[in-house]
């Protein structure tokens, strides 16, 4: 069951038992709450219904059936029934241990054992700062030397009118079977040019970014609310996804690597990716903090 954190300018609830995923997180306007993520139901038992998850030993999917990495094979089991592909890793899926709590912040711990070569120690941070949300992920590799990658994955309240602004200066384009196809220059998709305040394109986008400086804004003006997101230097590029134009909900994924980057030329570390020894960490942390549009 969920654990609500409240300090009356905000409150999240927080999934332990679900990969310390959230099932909402809104803002007190002084009037009423406001959804900035989705809200879900709290018995909900698929991690990808859920407002937030997080990207742990990698983002994406992985084709090929696993990866190789310095002239070994490593296999990736697929983790989703209806997926073709692993996907994500696995600490969106499993149950963490709560470490600390207070009214304003919730700590979490999870060891792990895979997916295929991966074993891992994670640790994760949600913290109410006034109406901010602040997370912060660390992994610490406990297994053979590997490239990580982290991440994090909101789903945000999608308005007929909602905007988005993000830096980037390349695209990626998606085959049918969602791994990576050409990247073309933003330029020639003006539709999904985000580097000034624009709408979702009414269609399906599920689309990797690259060139972004980890600052965005998503804003709401039917509501009067926006959402200034910033990411810490590890996680400079993003994921947009949202089905259609007639979804109530869309996700802005900061995220350290692209699609299937173990299997792009010139391997994972090449696309971002860090290659870890024993014991070393990677970090990433993202801050979501909410206004009145004009403010």
């Amino acid at each position: 069951m969920a654990i609500t954190l409240d300090n009356d300018l905000a409150r999240i609830s927080i999934r332990p038992d679900l990969g310390a995923g959230a099932i909402g997180y809104d803002v007190y306007n002084g009037v009423a709450w406001q959804p900035i993520f989705r809200r879900v139901a709290d018995g909900t038992e698929h991690p990808f219904q859920l407002s937030n998850v997080l990207l742990v030993p990698f983002s994406g999917r992985v084709s090929g059936g696993g990866f190789t990495f310095e002239g070994q094979f490593h296999a990736i089991e697929r983790n989703i029934s209806t997926e073709k592909y692993p996907i994500h890793g696995n600490a969106f899926a499993m149950p963490w241990s709560i470490t600390g709590q207070t009214r304003e912040s919730l700590t979490l711990e999870l060891s792990a054992a895979g997916p295929g070569p991966f074993r891992y120690d994670a640790e994760m941070r949600y913290a109410l700062e006034g109406p901010s949300l602040v997370m912060h992920l660390s992994v610490i590799n406990r297994g053979i030397r590997l490239p990580f990658g982290v991440g994090f994955h909101p789903w945000f309240v999608r308005d007929r009118d909602t905007r988005l602004t993000a830096s980037a200066d390349e695209v990626w384009l998606e085959r049918d079977d969602h791994l990576p196809a050409a990247k073309n220059a933003i330029a020639q998709h003006a539709d999904m040019d985000f580097n000034e305040p624009r709408q979702l394109p009414n269609r399906w986008i599920n689309n990797w970014f690259r060139g972004w400086d980890g600052n965005a804004q998503i804003s709401w003006p039917g509501r009067g609310l926006n959402a200034t997101i910033t990411a810490s230097e590890e996680l400079d590029q993003y994921v947009v996804f949202s089905p259609s134009a007639d979804a109530d909900f869309f996700c802005f994924e900061p995220v350290s690597h692209p699609v299937d980057a173990f299997n792009l030329p010139g391997g994972a570390a090449r696309h971002g990716m860090k290659v870890l020894e024993q014991d070393e960490t990677i970090t990433a942390s993202m801050s979501i903090r909410p206004g009145k549009i004009g403010d």
